[in-house]
Order: C-alpha cells, then structure tokens, then sequence
C-alpha cells in the first residue's frame, strides 16, 4: 500500500466525525498523469522566524480523534490509559460534539467561550492533571502533524518568517483573515475568501499537500448521536455526490491530515466559521480553484474534463495533480499588506495580536517600530487590545512593501471582481 494511500486512509478515519467526513476513494475511473518530483520550497525574503501559533485541543477534535484506531493505540501506549479511561473520554466528548449540535452552536459567528479550557476541565477530571496534560499534547500534535511514521520523501516545507511571499507554486490560507491565496512560481494567481473551522474544529497549523482534485465526492456519515437525528442519511451509508445531505459539494480536494479544500458552502458562510477543520468554499468557488490550481500546477484539461465529470454526478473521479503543490494552513493576525497593516481578530484564541509579534512583522519589512510616529505607535498599539473583525492601518513608510494585495479576489457572493487571475501560460 502506497504511502498517499494510507495517509488517505487515516484521514478518513480522522474526521469521521464531522461535517468535512472524505469518504474513501470508489471512483469507477481515475484519470492520472504522472507527477514530477516536487519542487523544494523557496527560501522566504523575511528574516524572522516566529512560530505564532499553536492550535490546543477541544473536545470536538478529540471526539474525532478518538475515531483513529492509530491514536487510541498510541494514547494508550505511550500515557499508560485503561480501556474505561478510552471509553470515558468517548463519553465526555461524544457528548460534546451532540450538545453542539442540540444547541446549534456552530451556526454562531463568535466563540462560545473558550472551548479549550472547557476541554482542559473536562481531561483534568477524567485523567488528572498530569494524563490530561499528556494527551492534550498527544492530541494537538496529532492533528497538526498526523501519523508521523507516514513521513513522505519530499523535500517541502513551510515558509520561514512572518507574511513570508512564496516565490514558488502553492497555496497560502491565512485562518484569521479567512483568505485563501493560489501562487504560480512566486506570482499571485488568485485569492479566495473562505470559511474556516468552528473553534470547536479548528483548522491545524502547518504545511499540507494537493496532489489530486476529486470530482463527485461521496460522503459517509459517521455512527454519531447527531448523525442519528438527521432525517434522510444513516451511519455507514453512502451519500451519493450531488444528494442535499452531502456537505462536501462537487469537488473536494485533500491537502493531508485533517483536512479538505471543498465546495458546498453557502455564500453566507463565507468569510465566517463554516466547517469542521477544513478550508470551505461555495460551489462556484471550488470549481474556479480547481481549474487554476490544475493549471499552476501543470495538469492538462481540468477544465474540460471538469465539464464532463461533473454532468455525470454519480461517478466519482479523480485527476491526479502533475505537481504536488504546496499548502500553508498559517495563523497571522497581523499582516502587512502593500503599505497597510491588517489586524484580524484572534479567532482561535491563540493570543497572537502582541507588540511582539508586531515587531517581528515590521522589522522583516525594515521597519522598527519606534520609527513611526508616535501618534501612530499609539493607534496601532490600541488597535491590538482591542480588534472586532479587522482593523487597517496606514503605514506609508513602508508602501509597496509586505505581503501582496489580494488578486482578483472571489467572496464568494457571485460578484465578478475587476481583475483577471495572473496564469502563466
């Protein structure tokens, strides 16, 4: 078994039990071409190197996780747990995941609190507080990072530095700014607003990978106390592509443990939380994407085959990318932007909006804070305590400089923007 097929697989079993579920791979015909070999990353103009993130354990998350027989064999091995310390934990955070539902709570734009700390109380009481401490951080790194004995050969890697500019093919989704950005060979091609994980599934912080585009994609409801109060699906059933109750709309894309690029969102949910730890776009999103993604990476006639997939809603199939692309799942509250500074809400309570970090964003574009105005240090300060959604502020000092603008960017409400995609040809 290939090491893409069982990462495909664990993933499955990773998510199985939220609303981005993949399904495994029954596609009657799979068309392919054959990768190059990857390209390496392309070393990042800023110098700094802070890691300004690191998304905690909520009980939704391990609810899931405790799906993977890989991190229940783990947990068990390595933090010494009983079989009744498992199965409570399924109880506390089965429960969780039925009282999000009951209540509605991921329809909610803000935070219902603190979801972490509810998880910490809620592990401290089960396991104590040292065992709780264990497989919080068992927990987190796994969904980070996912089975690390599937380590692939490839040479990828993040971009080091904040508001890093590729200069290679990939794709850049900045969680708090709810922005997705496709980059061909260091041009931006397009940029996307996007939903992201509820807090109670976060989006994991890394690098991923696309290597294929699924058409069609089925869907497998979980054997789940909210699966069993829907009306039209049954845990373990397949849910046909094209059928209301799949959530994963015509076309998914995996990019690695936990996670999916796919459509089925409304246009409402763009630009808010919308999904279970995965990237969520509307239909006529993810079909734009995955026709300029196929063309940056140099796959031949997505677009026509795209066509002729999706009439026939019934069968699943695949395109294989001819070049596995890059994807960065980062965390940045505060981004420099072509002569402005953008400061987005700490949406996963990551405690990110700091003079610290703020600095580390400046000083890798040649700017000290002490140079500005006071007047200016003053409002930027201020601004951090306190950001509702996001905040803009000029810095003409430093125009043209930082992360680029948005590209032709599609919100997801069917108005055409004023610019083209940049494709290279």
């Amino acid at each position: 078994m290939t090491v893409i097929r069982r990462l495909f697989i664990l993933s499955w079993f990773l998510i199985l039990l939220v609303g981005c579920t993949p399904a495994p791979n029954n596609s009657n015909t799979t068309v392919s071409t054959q990768p190059s070999p990857s390209p390496s990353a392309s070393p990042s103009p800023s110098p700094a190197t802070t890691d300004t993130a690191s998304v905690q354990v909520t009980l939704p998350l391990l609810d899931a996780l405790l799906t993977d027989e890989k991190f229940v064999a783990r947990a068990k091995q390595n933090l010494k747990l009983s079989d009744q310390q498992i199965d409570e934990l399924k109880r506390v955070s089965g429960g969780a995941v039925a009282k999000l539902r009951e209540s509605n709570a991921e329809d909610l734009d803000d935070n219902d609190g603190n979801p972490r700390k509810r998880a910490e109380e809620q592990l401290r009481s089960v396991l104590g507080e040292q065992k709780a401490r264990d497989l919080a951080k068992l927990a987190n790194e796994y969904w980070s990072k996912g089975d690390t004995s599937e380590a692939s050969n490839d040479n990828l890697q993040m971009l080091k530095g904040p508001n890093a500019v590729p200069t290679d093919t990939r794709v850049v989704v900045n969680i708090p700014a709810f922005r997705m950005d496709l980059f061909q060979d260091g041009s931006l091609v397009k940029s996307y607003k996007v939903g992201i994980g509820y807090p109670q599934f976060p989006l994991p912080l890394g690098l991923r990978k696309a290597q294929q585009i699924i058409f069609n994609p089925t869907w497998t409801p979980p054997d789940s106390p909210w699966v069993a109060k829907m009306k039209n699906v049954a845990p373990g059933e397949t849910v046909e592509a094209g059928d209301k109750d799949n959530p994963l709309g015509p076309i998914k894309i995996p990019i690695g443990l936990p996670s999916l690029i796919h459509g089925g969102k409304s246009p409402a949910r763009i630009g808010k939380f919308a999904s279970h730890g995965c990237v969520g776009l509307t239909n006529a999103q993810i079909k734009d994407f995955a026709v300029l993604l196929g063309q940056a990476s140099g796959t031949q006639n997505v677009s026509n085959k795209m066509d002729t997939y999706l009439a026939d809603k019934e069968k699943t199939q695949t395109v294989k990318l001819s070049q596995t692309v890059p994807v960065e799942l980062r965390y940045e509250t505060i981004v420099l932007e072509d002569g402005k500074l953008h400061i987005y809400r700490d949406v996963y309570a990551q405690d990110t909006n700091t003079e610290e970090n703020l600095r580390s964003v400046l000083e890798a574009n040649g700017l000290k804070l002490e140079d500005l105005p006071e007047q200016k240090r003053k409002e930027i300060l201020d601004k951090l305590k306190d950001v509702k959604k996001e905040t803009v502020i000029d810095i003409s000092s430093v125009a043209q400089k930082g992360y680029p603008a948005p590209v032709d960017l599609d919100a997801g409400n069917g108005n055409k923007p004023g610019s083209k995609a940049r494709i290279k040809s």
